[in-house]
């Protein structure tokens, strides 16, 4: 779970949105539409994400598909610190750079 997680947290550029999502689930479950609304996404880019999170087990998909909740599962939760981490650990990195960027622009000056 914890290669997973990596990949699909840190490892692609979709990231960021699927940290949204499973934030969102965690706050109640929530179907597609719901999601989209709560994060200003577009749908079809909600559904893209709910399938590769339900593809590594993240998330599991309760009724039928239209109008499904979506909720995190029992392997997300114990795995949960290992989520903390990596998305501490990216937004470190993130900030970082945005810094040294910064900084880079105020030499050029």
């Amino acid at each position: 779970m914890e290669k997973a997680l990596w990949y699909l947290l840190a490892g692609t550029r979709g990231g960021a949105n699927r940290v949204r999502i499973v934030r969102a689930i965690d706050d109640r479950p929530r179907n597609a539409n719901q999601l989209a609304e709560r994060l200003d996404v577009d749908y079809n880019t909600v559904r893209h994400h709910l399938d590769m999170l339900m593809e590594h087990d993240v998330v599991e998909r309760s009724g039928d598909e239209y109008g499904a909740l979506y909720f995190l599962t029992d392997r997300f939760e114990r795995h949960r610190e290992t989520f903390e981490t990596i998305t501490a650990k990216v937004a470190f990195d993130e900030e970082a750079e945005r810094a040294e960027h910064d900084a880079d622009a105020d030499t050029e000056d």
